[in-house]
């Protein structure tokens, strides 16, 4: 019987082990390499469906910035053309060429060009809120199977987290969000709008979503994987049945209520992460209208801020991916820096 094809990362760290470390340790190459980058291996979601594009032989192997190039042709070199059955050189979606996958960079180079910055010196709050959840996770996510010079995991545990007060504000600025249209989940159907209605709930459920891996100090991925990285939340996941009821629902009261439940679960998460939370649950009636509103926990959040920097920030914005959707945004490094300091430097 034949064996099921190894996870990506499995393959990676034996593909290192036997084939690209012999190599680099016979030349005395000091370096770091992991499964890092794009694919849903680094994430640990690869399936049968991942291998049908840019699968294969892929790692980073990370050397100091003047010593790229020389490491690239040295592998180019000494590594064979394959490797138990899989190619060593192959084309990707990105790069036509036939050639190897182990990329070779430096620390700070994969910093770059997955963050748009080196935040090795510390970053100022507004290149924070310009970072995804996915592009952090491309430097932090995938393992790494040796570090010899120790650089690239103190790059890794300085991205750990949101700096407290940046976290606060983000926080703040997610539940803004719910806040802003959670009414019009029934203003919309009671004017016949049960289609528009459905759109806004969605809507809602991604920011519910997205606030939650915040809440739970866990980076968010891009969209194709946000819902299977919510699920493996530890509390704020206890959240999804209700955003599927929501999602599900065929009337507005049903729908607005389901959502209600699961921002009620989020509040509780955020109590026990030691936030502020105002008394009562997380919703509250809308004015005088027959529609619920988020209750003050916004406010609340953003009263425990204490840096001055963050309090000047723009209220309700928050980070680049809660107010921009495009990925040909949201992928760019280069754009999401441009588009953030702009509104938030």
């Amino acid at each position: 019987m034949t064996s099921p094809p190894l996870p990506g990362v499995e393959l990676a760290r034996a593909y290192y082990e036997d084939a690209v470390a012999p190599v680099l340790d016979a030349a005395g190459v000091a370096h770091a390499a992991g499964r890092l980058g794009s694919g849903s291996d680094v994430l640990g979601f690869d399936d049968d469906t991942s291998r049908d594009h840019d699968w294969g032989l892929r790692l980073t192997v990370l050397v100091a910035g003047d010593a790229v190039a020389e490491v690239d042709d040295l592998l180019e070199t000494r590594l064979p053309s394959s490797w138990r059955g899989h190619d060593v050189r192959f084309p990707t979606t990105w790069d036509p060429t036939v050639r190897h996958r182990a990329e070779v960079v430096s620390v700070p180079g994969l910093a770059v060009a997955r963050l748009g910055v080196d935040p090795t010196g510390g970053l100022e709050a507004w290149q924070w809120l310009a970072l995804t959840g996915q592009s952090v996770l491309e430097v932090c996510a995938g393992p790494v199977f040796h570090d010899g010079p120790g650089e690239l995991t103190a790059l890794r545990a300085s991205l750990a987290g949101y700096p407290d007060d940046v976290r606060r504000y983000v926080v703040a600025s997610g539940w803004a969000h719910l806040g802003q249209e959670l009414p019009f989940v029934g203003r919309t159907a009671s004017r016949g709008d049960e289609l528009g209605s459905a759109v806004l709930a969605g809507r809602l459920a991604r920011v519910a979503m997205h606030l939650g891996h915040v809440l739970e100090g866990r980076w968010a991925p891009y969209a194709k994987w946000l819902g299977t990285s919510f699920a493996t939340l530890p509390a704020a996941s206890a959240a999804g049945p209700h955003l599927r009821d929501a999602l599900a629902a065929t009337a507005w009261r049903e729908r607005e209520a389901a959502l209600a439940r699961a921002l009620d679960v989020l509040l509780d998460v955020q109590a026990a992460a030691g936030l502020p939370v105002p008394d009562g649950g997380a919703t509250v009636p809308f004015f005088d209208r027959p529609f619920r509103g988020v209750a003050p926990v916004p406010e609340a959040v953003r009263e425990s801020i204490e840096d001055p920097v963050i309090l000047a920030l723009p209220v309700g914005v928050g980070c680049v991916e809660q107010w921009v959707d495009d990925p040909h945004v949201l992928m760019d490094p280069k754009r999401r820096l441009a588009t953030a300091r702009a509104l938030l430097a």
